[in-house]
């Protein structure tokens, strides 16, 4: 039986400082069925010169795209694989990824998505963390928080096909919106190994466009619960009040930003004012005494 094959997409812009490492973290998988397809939106930074000496082992492609979201659907527009993953320019997966998620899926039919460990790693490469992965699966998770490390991700073409693929209107928070239109109609299925790491540093999407991470991230959701927790408003507002990026630098808890957040909130919460009253005052005490994630 032939196994399935598996596009694997990295969307590049500018990106030359750490392409190379994560198209090798691709090209060094053991697992025979891989089509793997660069998207750069036209960088101006050596990018190009990387991509061509990879000529015939990678398919590229140059052109201007509508961000990340949308360069990654064209590229999985590119490929034919069955199962489908992305791994952004920074990323890099370990030995033994791909296969591992494959057979994953194999042995768990039901399942849609695959999903292992990750670790947080500088710009050195140096492990700093193990991601906070969620285990086992509980979809309701995702009305809180996104608990699963997108490059540790691997996902059945036909469930891509029938949610409707990255919503390419979204620049930073199409990973965790996507998580959430698939969990409501498919299962994701947990595999307890180390498959990716995803590299922290100032200049990435997470921490070097935090604001609009902030923001992009509650409006889906609001989008899809109507509903946007508390820990969200208070972070957002820590944020806004001392631009600290709360991973390298710590959230600084702020009484006065708790309470700015009972109104910021309320805005937020307009079909929910009372629920959102609630969780305020039950974590009033909590979210000021705990360092935050």
């Amino acid at each position: 039986m032939q196994p399935p094959r598996v596009t694997i997409v990295t969307p590049s812009f500018n990106s030359a400082r750490f392409l190379e490492e994560t198209i090798e973290s691709v090209l060094a998988q053991d697992y025979p069925g891989i089509e793997y397809v660069v998207m750069d939106g036209g960088s101006q930074d050596g990018t190009l010169p990387i991509l061509e000496r990879y000529r015939g082992r990678i398919c590229y492609r140059s052109e201007p795209d509508h961000g990340a979201a949308d360069a990654i659907n064209k590229g999985f527009g590119v490929g034919r694989g069955e199962i489908v993953a992305w791994l952004n320019a920074d990323d890099r997966y370990l030995p033994g990824a791909v296969r591992a998620a494959v057979e994953h899926l194999q042995e768990n039919p039901a399942a849609a998505v695959a999903y292992g460990e990750a670790c947080w790693t500088d710009e050195t490469g140096r492990v700093l963390a193990p991601y906070p992965t969620m285990k086992p699966f509980d979809p309701a998770a995702f009305s809180r928080e996104c608990p699963l490390c997108q490059p540790a991700c691997f996902i059945r073409r036909e469930a891509m096909e029938e949610v409707g693929w990255l919503d390419s209107s979204l620049h930073s928070a199409f990973d965790y919106d996507l998580w959430i239109r698939l969990a409501r109609r498919h299962v994701f299925s947990y595999m307890p190994k180390l498959l990716a790491h995803s590299r922290m540093h100032r200049a990435n999407k997470s921490l070097g466009q935090r604001r609009e991470v902030f923001e992009e991230s509650m409006a889906v959701l609001q989008r899809h619960y109507g509903y946007v927790p508390v820990n969200w408003v208070y972070g957002y507002l820590c944020y806004r009040l001392d631009r600290r990026d709360q991973f390298f630098e710590p959230l600084r808890h702020s009484a006065p930003a708790y309470l700015a957040s009972l109104f910021v909130g309320a805005g937020y919460n307009r079909r929910h004012p009372a629920r959102y009253a609630r969780e305020w005052l039950a974590r009033i005490g909590t979210l000021i005494r705990k360092p935050a994630k």
